[in-house]
């Protein structure tokens, strides 16, 4: 008679899975600037530079993560409530960035759209990382 093991794989755990979000959101927000560096789109565009946009692209994908870790313990579908939420953040994110185009003589409107662009990575990436890479159970 013979036994057959079973591994049943795990789920990255949320921590995990929001670390990967950090660590990719601000590699590709990085990746964003230095590529916008280089056409000289906008240089004196200070909020446009890789050391805020690395640092508010970590803080958002692991305030995404936080949001998500809390939905999960006290929401039933947390997924779908995830989502909405994000989309939600993610429209109020651009008013800071419009505002820029009033207060911030630096600021243009191609400036701003890019800035606004790294939001939609931040949110993607952390949509992506949280929900989607699981192992199918």
């Amino acid at each position: 008679m013979t036994t057959a093991e079973h591994t049943a794989a795990r789920s990255p755990s949320v921590p995990v899975r929001g670390g990967l979000a950090v660590v990719l959101a601000v590699l590709a927000n990085v990746v964003l600037v230095a590529g916008v560096d280089a056409l000289d789109i906008a240089p004196a565009f200070r909020p446009l530079t890789i050391p805020p946009v690395a640092f508010l692209s970590a803080l958002g994908a692991g305030g995404a993560t936080v949001a998500y870790w809390l939905l999960g313990r006290y929401v039933s579908d947390a997924d779908r409530t995830f989502v909405r939420v994000a989309a939600g953040v993610l429209l109020l994110s651009f008013v800071p960035d419009l505002a820029l185009l009033a207060v911030d003589p630096a600021a243009t409107p191609i400036a701003v759209v890019v800035l606004m662009a790294t939001h939609v990575v931040v949110a993607a990436v952390s949509v992506w990382a949280l929900l989607s890479w699981r192992v199918e159970q």
